[in-house]
């Protein structure tokens, strides 16, 4: 290998950049896959636990009513909730969290499929 002008080193028959100018790429891209999968596996582990409690509040507002202790409008808690479960506004969540994660592109380019790795892991 030859050096060149720029930092570009000739390898056979093509030019083959230096280590100073790929290292910052390597630096966001192995950030980025740590970041990722440490995210995805967080996000997942914390959705786990606040299914488990939502479930336990559910059980226990329905013990609760069971017992006749309080009574509860289930017709209208659906229609409450029903507007956030629509396909529309989960995909507008997904990919209004999917841009602020991926803001810097180097970094993007190993945080999103770390994250989803990290979230089949978790």
């Amino acid at each position: 290998m030859e050096p060149k002008a720029g930092g570009v080193l000739r390898w056979r028959f093509m030019d083959v950049p230096s280590l100073s100018q790929v290292l910052p790429w390597v630096e966001q891209i192995g950030v980025g896959a740590i970041a990722g999968f440490v995210s995805g596996f967080a996000i997942k582990k914390i959705g786990k636990a606040v299914a488990l409690a939502l479930g336990l509040l559910v059980v226990s507002v329905q013990f609760l009513a069971w017992g006749g202790y309080v009574t509860v409008d289930w017709v209208k808690l659906q229609t409450d909730i029903e507007p956030w479960l629509r396909t529309e506004a989960l995909n507008e969540g997904w990919s209004g969290l999917v841009d602020v994660l991926t803001y810097n592109a180097p970094f993007a380019v190993a945080f999103v499929p770390a994250l989803i790795a990290g979230l089949r892991r978790g």
